[in-house]
């Protein structure tokens, strides 16, 4: 047991963080889980309730624009500027042969961002 007056040392703070992030991420698996059988049987017209909740299915709406429509309507220099690129699909354009790869990753920009990784010492 840890003495409550002394700071933890920092491999007790990162044996927590790891028991913390495993109990997470094994509750929000179970609960994606979950949520797709219940929304598979709201959509099937069932219902479901406990003392404390209703299920219910809400609708989101995302709002898009055409490229070629709003190109069409506010011209090239609108559309260029709003306009972003999806990197999976230009990567998948230059892995078809459609934009030339070697171009592709010259025009990159890579932004790092520090994330905490645990790694498993047992594998």
């Amino acid at each position: 047991m840890t003495d409550p007056t002394t700071a933890p040392l920092l491999e007790e703070l990162l044996e927590r963080y790891a028991t913390l992030r495993d109990t997470l991420q094994g509750l929000e698996l179970e609960r994606d889980e979950l949520a797709a059988q219940i929304k598979a049987a709201l959509t099937a017209g069932e219902q479901a309730e406990t003392d404390l909740y209703r299920a219910d299915l809400k609708v989101s709406r995302r709002v898009e624009y055409p490229l070629d429509r709003f190109r069409d309507v506010f011209g090239d220099a609108a559309a260029l500027e709003v306009a972003t690129i999806d990197r999976k699909k230009a990567e998948a354009l230059a892995k078809s042969g459609d934009l030339d790869g070697e171009r592709l990753r010259e025009l990159a920009v890579v932004r790092e961002v520090q994330a905490l990784v645990l790694i498993p010492k047992t594998r």
